[in-house]
């Protein structure tokens, strides 16, 4: 891999020349993070099971491309593996949510969170390893980048909750680990977002709240410190900086973005 000279850089947090996967990239956080690694100079490839709108994104951005991807599915991961010839950074963004305890979670939901949210993210990054691994730069110290999309949910318990807590606890689990097995070819982090404004949002309000949604959507901003829902942009700038070389030390943390919900 050819890695820019960073002196000689027009910006900071410069990804030109590196090429980036995002699954799950037509929407919400996923379509934040693939512009702003566009914007940062790599060339990114859109994974989303919904097609027609990982094209109109692409198609709308530039030095992108669409492709394909049931995150579930080894064969359709493995056939997104096989257009590829190089990728310098993975951002497991796929995911989805449920709401209820224990025991209003059936197994059947509880299968599906973790087929979805955990499962996946090891099938994805397990089969693009070869590609990551190979991105390593001896010369210029520059390895493959791994960003996983977590959550507050995974630090943190949030009521009602159950399944989704223990998925986004998980991934987290699985960064640190991948960290520990490659920290020298390889740097994995993760982003932890709090309440991010998003068409998943919205789609949760519709829903479990569909007679109340602006009640519940007051609830979820004054739940963070700062009093308001995270911006998607606000969660893409991180995914970029844990993608540069200037993030070149920094490998298996988790970087909580959630308006100090977590700290309070």
């Amino acid at each position: 891999m050819t890695t820019p000279d960073k002196a000689a850089s027009t910006q900071p947090f410069s990804l030109d020349g590196r090429h980036a996967l995002v699954t799950g990239g037509s929407s919400g956080i996923g379509e934040a993070t693939v512009k702003e690694l566009v914007r940062a100079g790599a060339f990114v490839w859109i994974a989303d099971i919904n097609l027609p709108a990982a094209e109109a994104l692409a198609g709308s951005i530039g030095s992108a491309q669409a492709i394909p991807m049931d995150v579930t599915s080894p064969s359709s991961i493995a056939a997104a593996v096989a257009r590829l010839n190089r990728l310098d950074i993975l951002v497991n963004n796929a995911g989805i949510g449920h709401v209820g305890s224990i025991e209003a979670t059936e197994p059947e939901d509880f299968d599906r969170l973790l087929n979805v949210n955990v499962r996946a993210v090891y099938l994805v990054t397990r089969a693009f390893l070869p590609l990551l691994l190979a991105a390593a730069d001896a010369n210029s110290g520059s390895v493959g980048a791994i960003v996983n999309i977590g959550s507050v949910s995974g630090q943190v318990g949030i009521k009602q909750r159950f399944a989704y807590c223990t998925s986004k606890g998980a991934v987290l689990a699985m960064t640190r680990q991948l960290a520990v097995d490659y920290p020298k070819t390889l740097r994995v982090n993760a982003v932890c977002p709090g309440t991010i404004q998003t068409p998943f949002v919205e789609a949760y309000l519709e829903k479990f709240h569909k007679h109340n949604k602006e009640e519940v959507r007051a609830e979820l901003r004054a739940r963070q410190p700062m009093g308001r829902m995270g911006r998607p942009e606000e969660v893409a700038s991180m995914v970029r900086y844990l993608a540069s070389d200037e993030a070149a030390f920094i490998t298996g943390s988790l970087f909580t973005i959630d308006g100090g919900l977590t700290a309070a």
